[in-house]
Order: structure tokens, then sequence, then C-alpha cells
């Protein structure tokens, strides 16, 4: 096998390389004895890592692969193998056949790291070819498909303690363990983090530290869950760890930091925003994903039903006027507003938002981030905003009278305005304004809509099962008879699956409230009337509130019952 063509002849043959490049190389490979051909021409960018591969395939007998199939993989074969050491060693077996497994490797002359894999496996190791990366990838899915993440942080209990004074080291030394080997275990448990919350599809990462341990939870569907848990001893590593990556200070503990991480996973650019803060028992760590991909969404694709989508869809189409969605933190106010602003953005509008803090990047509109250090507010930067003539404006927030009244008045002369408010219902947004000290007439004139929403957690397609529910439970979701013949008896609960990681529930959708703002309305603002008999008006004419229309995507099977009581207990009636 080895009295082949040298690897250069065979590069040479078939036509990776030229002659002149293959010179080059053999006289830099006799200047420096021991260093491989192979790697001399990589480096020097005459050849491609995997024409080099190819070369030693042809060279070896040996198959080469550019990529792997996750899919098709056997995780099992790496029970017993530390993630940590299959990213140092880059040796992966990844599929038995009959007393062989197939075994991807970057260097086909490791025959330690192939003995390692015989004893590991008990079977015939076969070399599988492959670059660097594709090795790493795959190391990476099959430790994923594990969902490994609890493995690994259990790992570090077996790593040998630094002693009851680490936690007073110094930072320095802190640092250099955290942060100087890639391949070190902090470094592979907070890449597994990542990867794990895009697998799971989290929306947030909390680290959090208790008395004895760090524990990892994270935010799937609106629902926190705990994932791992790794010893306290590791916890000013995990921490300096973040802090490096999001370009912290580490030596900072005493005041809460904000910062910014960001990466790709999967082709997917992922912003992960990172807040830090002092607590009893060490800092602890709160990390927003944002997707790029998620959150671009049609108006079509956010669940409004056919009347709330004419609303909407009318609504953002007028010249002037103000439009506020409100809602608590989480309720995804900024996918919706995003998607407003979507729809409208043509060439022939100038779309200028102010935000706390620019999540998205929208391609063809102004984002300004502000900035209370250098008095960059949102009242500042929107009256500002005001002298580049804008046709539409969004405001991340109105938190206080003057951001309100520049709000307000950018709308009665000419400009459409988007916003945010955090009230429960859509008609807590007139009294919270007037509460600010906005006066009712300005209110009454500017908003043209006020819509609430929240996010309820769908069914999963999978495992959802047909159930009879109970009276009591009709009347506390105030289901009525029409309701019943609609559902025609038939209504789903959640069971948990594989699909799911048995949750019972996968994705989520809003349900909205949507009270266009009519001349009824508009008077009972101007006479200062409670949200209660605001909102009794609107309903007279013919808006659902945020319960009715959880009702209707319960029928339609795409909620449950408990969903819907979850997040609506704080605007029932």
């Amino acid at each position: 096998m080895f009295g082949r063509s040298p690897i250069g002849e065979v590069l040479l043959n078939h036509g990776y390389i030229t002659a002149q490049q293959l010179n080059d190389a053999l006289q830099l490979q006799q200047a420096e004895p021991g260093r491989r051909l192979g790697e001399i021409l990589i480096e020097q960018g005459s050849a491609k890592e995997i024409d080099v591969l190819r070369a030693l395939g042809f060279q070896l007998g040996i198959e080469v692969w550019e990529a792997f199939d996750l899919d098709a993989v056997d995780v099992s074969l790496s029970d017993h193998y530390n993630y940590a050491v299959a990213m140092k060693q880059q040796i992966m077996p990844f599929q038995k056949r009959n007393d062989y497994v197939l075994t991807a490797i970057i260097d086909p002359l490791d025959i330690d790291g192939l003995d390692f894999i015989r004893g590991l496996t008990g079977c015939e190791p076969i070399p599988i070819l492959a670059p660097r990366d594709a090795v790493k990838n795959l190391v990476t899915g099959i430790f994923d498909k594990r969902g490994d993440l609890a493995n690994m942080a259990g790992q570090l209990d077996q790593t040998k303690p630094a002693g009851e004074e680490e936690e007073a080291e110094k930072i320095e030394d802190i640092l250099n363990r955290a942060a100087s080997d890639d391949e070190g275990p902090i470094i592979q448990l907070m890449n597994m983090v990542f990867q794990e919350a895009m697998r799971e599809r989290a929306s947030d990462i909390h680290i959090e530290a208790a008395e004895d341990r760090v524990v990892f939870r994270f935010r799937i569907d609106g629902v926190l869950k705990e994932l791992a848990s790794a010893p306290k001893r590791f916890h000013s590593a995990i921490v300096v760890r973040v802090k490096i990556m999001a370009n912290l200070n580490i030596a900072e503990k005493r005041i809460p930091q904000d910062g910014r991480i960001r990466f790709k996973i999967a082709g997917r650019d992922i912003d992960v925003r990172v807040a830090t803060a002092p607590a009893y028992y060490g800092e602890r760590i709160t990390m927003r994903i944002l997707d790029q991909k998620a959150i671009l969404l049609d108006l079509k694709d956010l669940g409004f039903n056919e009347r709330h989508y004419r609303v909407i869809t009318h609504a953002i189409t007028q010249p002037h006027g103000i439009i506020l969605v409100t809602g608590p933190t989480g309720s995804g106010k900024t996918t919706t507003l995003y998607a407003c602003l979507n729809r409208i953005n043509t060439p022939d509008k100038n779309i200028l938002t102010v935000e706390d803090p620019v999540e998205y990047q929208l391609a063809g509109i102004s984002q300004m981030q502000v900035n209370p250090k250098i008095d960059l507010t949102f009242a500042s930067g929107l009256r500002s905003y005001l002298r580049h003539d804008p046709d539409v404006m969004m405001v991340g927030e109105i938190r206080d009278q003057e951001t309100a009244e520049i709000a307000i008045q950018s709308a009665l002369t000419g400009h459409l305005v988007f916003s945010t408010l955090h009230t429960n219902d859509a008609a807590g947004a007139f009294t919270r304004l007037i509460d600010m000290g906005v006066e009712p007439f300005l209110v009454s004139s500017s908003l043209e809509l006020a819509m609430a929403q929240r996010l309820v957690r769908k069914l999963c397609p999978v495992c959802k099962q047909p159930f009879e529910p109970s009276p009591e439970e009709l009347r506390e979701i105030g289901a009525t008879q029409a309701h019943l013949d609609q559902a025609q008896g038939i209504f789903y609960k959640p069971t948990g699956c594989k699909e799911c990681n048995n949750s019972g529930y996968k994705g989520r959708l809003a349900i909205y409230e949507m009270m266009v703002i009519t001349d009824s309305i508009r008077r009972l603002v101007m006479q200062r009337a409670d949200a209660g008999t605001i909102k009794n008006e609107a309903e007279k004419q013919g808006m659902t509130n945020l319960r009715q229309d959880g009702v209707e995507k319960i029928i339609a099977g795409l909620t449950s019952i408990p969903e819907v009581l979850r997040v609506t207990q704080d605007s029932a009636g």
C-alpha cells in the first residue's frame, strides 16, 4: 500500500498543483525536515485541503468524504467518548457495518488514534478521510444529537479541583485557565451551551450560581427549563469565558454589565445580548438569543384571524397616526412591529426607528440605538429624526411623558408612528398615556389602533391528543355553544413525544386583542374613562379580547386550554 506514487506526484498528475508549486514546496520541505508536503502546499495556498486528502486517499486506497450525514450516524458509538478528547484527537466513529466501524479521521497515519477507536468500540476501524472542519462538525453534531450538555457539564465533576483557594485566585489566572486552551473544558462547555440552545430553539440562556452548583436554564417557547449544572468551583471560569466573548470587563464583578456576542451556527447569523449582574452566590448571566432569520416574518405568518388581518393591514397603510402594541416583556411586540415595517418598507417611504437596543437590522431602514450615557434617549432620538424628513417612525417603547408627547405631535403633523407600551390590554394604553401626563384630547386625536398580544405555545402536531374538556374548563375559558358547535366536540391536549422533547408543545403563536379607535371610544378617552369602560365599548363594537382570540386558536387545534388560561389571567374579562 505504501509503495505507490509519492503524494506530490499524485497531486501533480491529477492537476491539483503545478510543477513549480511542487518544486517550491519540496525545497521548503528540505529546509524544514519533518514537515509533510501536503501541509506545506496547503499553507502556501498552492493546494486545497480537500485536494490533498483526495490525493492521500488515492495513494493509500482510503475513501474521502467531504461531509457527513448526521441522520445516518450511530450516536451510541460515542457513548464512552469524551467530547473534549474527540475534538482534540480529530477522530470519530460514526457508523457500524458488521464487525467494522467507519471512522472519520484527518490523518490516515494516526495509528494511535485508530487503536483508540478499536478499543473504544470493540470493532475494527475503517478510516474515512475528511477535512478538519467536516470532522469537527461531525463530532459536534453527534454530541449535539445526544443532548450532551448535561453530560459535558457532568464531566467537569471528574476534573481535579483546583483547591479551596480557587475563588481567591487572581483574575489573570482565571483568565488563562478559561481562555488559553481552545480545547479546554470550559470552552467546550460554553460552545455546547450555544449549540444546544439553538437545537432546542431557546430564546434565552440563564447561567445562575447556587450554593454548590452552577445551573444552566433555557427559556424554550416561553417556559424556563433546567438543562444541566456544573460544580460551583467552575463558576468564575464560566463567567470569565462569557465576558471575554462579549467584550466585557472581566475584573468588574460588583456592577451589572451589558454586551453582545456575534457568531454563526450552521450558516445562521446569531446575535446574543449578554447581561451580567451580581447575586448572593456569585454573578448571574442572562443571554437573549436573536436569530436574524427567525424574526423577519410577514404579517400573514403572525397568526392573525381574518378580521385582525384586515384591521392591521388597513392601519399600517394610513398616512399618519399612532399604532401601539401592548403587552408584557417577551410577548412578541418587537416581532409584530418589524413585520409591520417590513410590509410597508418600499423605496418611496423614509422609515426611521429609535430602539433600545437595535435587535435586528432591517434593510432599507435607518435604525438608531439609544445611549443614555451620552443623553441619546428615545425622546432626543425621536426629536432628531423629525429633521430627517421621515414618513414612518418606530419608537421602541414609550416610557415617559416627553417621548409620548413627541410621538403624538409627530402623528398629528403627518407621520405614521409605531411604538409599544407595557400594559395588560389594549384599553390600558389610553389610561397609561394619560397617567404619564399627556392630555386626553391629544391621546384621542392621535391614536389610530391599539392592540395587545400574548404568546402561547403551539401543540405538537405529532403527539397532540383529542380530549373532552370538563364543563368547568369550558366555562373558565368562556367557550360558548357556538364555539362548541364549531369545534364539533373535538379539543386537543398536549401529550409529549421525541419530536417536542416530551413537552407536548413545539413553537409559539400569538393571540391578539385589536381595538380600532372609533368616535365613541375617542369621546370616552376625552372624558378620562377607565380602561374597563373603554374595553366594554370596544367589545360592543365587535372587538374580540385576548381570551376570545385564544379560544379560536384552541378550537383550531393550535393550542391548549391551559396555555390560553396561563397567558390571559391578567386580562380576563
